[in-house]
């Protein structure tokens, strides 16, 4: 019989420990994927290698250290969104041996056993892609787009498209109408050009910057002001919120206290693009540009099959949030989309109801329908700026009240009152809620140019307000507005690209997964459309965004 010294026991108790402290650690990795990062996407699917590694981030930008559950969520999320490595672009710059969508392809793949298609099937359809050689590439990291679409019938639904990672790719759509469905697949950058943006970000978060005006009695000054500010040897005013945390940063003028800052403005942009990059992003070239079927384009959907079951895509888990069909949108989440027809329609749905709209320009749309919707909705005259706000409308014997702010800096919006910043995490914190609470946010569009941080730590603290919010008041109705794909060219890529908005999206449906939310998938109502991406969507698609958010405010019985 052996015995066991009691040294012996103590480092066995160790080891098991450590094993179980191990264990809980995996465990807890894989609750938090599990429960955050497998929502439903609407953008290009990559299937990350096992040896994938986060690029270590050079940036100028200053990440102060989160508590251990926010830190693992932040490095969960970047390696969730962690797009294929591209590679190093040569010097001089040869456009030859980049992704080229004219010497590209796609071929929809024959139904199954060689049979038709009928609804409720799955359509799939691969593609390659060839440079200007029109040699097929080796390697993926492309950003495609595409979609499923009938514009006779006002029909159309955003595919799926996932990397293989070696120049092929494929694109499933969920067969929703009867009749003719053309196939639409569209690059929107070459790999090459995503090694640019990617290297922007990382290196250049600052190339949109903002300024503050400084006064005090007759002195004033200008200097400039970022979330990502360079080192030099001016001071810096520190005026990260003291309640949410969020930094931002102006020179301090000489001379003057940092208390004197009395407006926000957007500063301006240097573009640092290196030798004939631009000819990455040239329209009709290689900028969000239509690939060309080898074959077909499209097939013909027949009715379903009596007893036909749903059909699985063995290549991606995927399902669309909706569609357009005579072109009104139709959940599929299990909402039932209601058409608010008029006024009075609007009206009684909102009927002493509180609606605070905060956000950027594409929430300002919201505000914009709403006031021009409902004539007896009269918007009070409180001085301020048609692009910044804040707006304040009331429509006095029906009890309605509707608010729009736009949300904290960074901002590209002109010569802001300082007293008008407003963070949403604070705006969320400073209310009451209730059954006859409506809020509804967006934030995406101005945080394109900063490295992925900057804007997980601000969903993060979003997040926080929200679950506050709902602890509190729980019957509080929150809608959340997701990105969507918009018209590029060169400027509006170097700032606002599609490959920075579909990344923040995922970032943002992980976010909040799990939690009494509702979104509007602004980017497949938009991708879905026949009408031409913009980041101001038109008044057709804004009519059906609208309709989702009445859904959501005033559900009717059995939908």
């Amino acid at each position: 019989m052996k015995i066991f010294s009691f040294k012996g026991i103590f480092y066995l108790l160790l080891l098991v420990a450590f094993l179980l402290y191990a264990l809980h650690r995996t465990d807890l990795q894989l609750h938090i994927w599990d429960t955050l990062f497998q929502p439903k996407l609407s953008s290009t699917i990559i299937y990350l290698k096992d040896t994938t590694e986060l690029p270590k981030v050079r940036s100028i930008c200053n990440f102060p250290p989160l508590s251990p559950k926010d830190a693992l969520e932040e490095r969960l999320l970047l390696e969730y969104v962690a797009w294929p490595e591209t590679s190093e672009l040569p010097s001089p710059l040869s456009l030859e041996l980049t992704s080229h969508p004219a010497h590209s392809s796609f071929t929809i793949l024959p139904a199954r056993r060689g049979g038709q298609w009928h609804v409720g099937d799955q359509l799939k359809v691969s593609i390659v892609i060839s440079d200007f050689k029109g040699q097929p590439k080796k390697f993926g990291g492309d950003l495609l787009l595409a979609r499923l679409h009938n514009l006779t019938l006002g029909a159309g639904v955003a595919g799926q498209v996932v990397d293989h990672l070696n120049g092929s790719y494929s694109a499933v759509f969920p067969l929703l109408w009867e009749g003719e469905a053309q196939v639409e697949v569209t690059l929107v950058h070459p790999s090459e050009a995503i090694t640019v943006l990617n290297r922007l970000n990382r290196e250049q978060p600052d190339r949109i910057f903002f300024s503050s005006l400084f006064r005090s009695g007759s002195r004033s000054q200008t200097t400039i002001c970022n979330i990502c500010l360079r080192q030099t040897n001016q001071p810096i005013c520190d005026f990260t919120d003291p309640r949410t945390g969020d930094p931002w940063f102006c020179y301090k003028p000489k001379n003057m206290s940092c208390d004197a800052r009395i407006t926000h403005s957007r500063g301006g942009y240097k573009q640092n693009l290196k030798a004939k990059e631009d000819k990455l992003f040239q329209g009709r070239v290689n900028l969000k540009v239509g690939i060309p079927a080898s074959g077909p384009a499209g097939v013909t959907v027949l009715p379903k099959k009596e007893g036909q079951p749903e059909v699985k895509s063995s290549i991606v888990n995927f399902q669309a949030s909706g569609y357009y069909y005579q072109g009104l949108w139709r959940a599929l989440d299990g909402t039932k989309v209601h058409q608010f027809t008029g006024a009075s329609a609007i009206t009684q749905c909102l009927k002493g109801k509180v609606v605070h709209l905060y956000g950027d320009s594409t929430i300002r749309q919201w505000f914009e329908f709403l006031n021009a919707s409902l004539p007896d909705l009269k918007e009070f005259n409180l001085g301020s700026s048609r692009q910044n706000g804040p707006f304040m409308a009331l429509d006095y014997e029906n009890k309605i009240m509707v608010t729009f702010r736009c949300h904290g800096p960074p901002l590209r919006f002109g010569d802001v009152p300082i007293g008008e910043f407003r963070y949403i995490a604070n705006e969320l914190d400073d209310l009451i809620g209730g059954p006859n609470t409506v809020v509804v946010f967006g934030i995406w569009s101005h945080l394109g140019t900063f490295p992925l941080e900057v804007y997980i730590r601000r969903l993060q603290r979003i997040r926080s307000a929200v679950v506050r919010l709902l602890d509190r008041a729980p019957q509080t109705v929150i809608i959340i507005r997701t990105a969507n794909p918009k018209a590029l060219w060169l400027y509006e890529t170097i700032t606002n690209s599609d490959w920075f908005s579909v990344r923040r999206d995922m970032v943002l449906r992980a976010i909040f997964k799990g939690l009494n939310v509702h979104l509007i998938d602004a980017w497949e109502m938009v991708l879905a459309h026949h009408l031409p991406n913009s980041l101001h969507p038109q008044p057709p698609i804004i009519k059906n965004m609208m309709d989702v958010l009445f859904s959501y405010t005033c559900p009717q019985k059995g939908g």
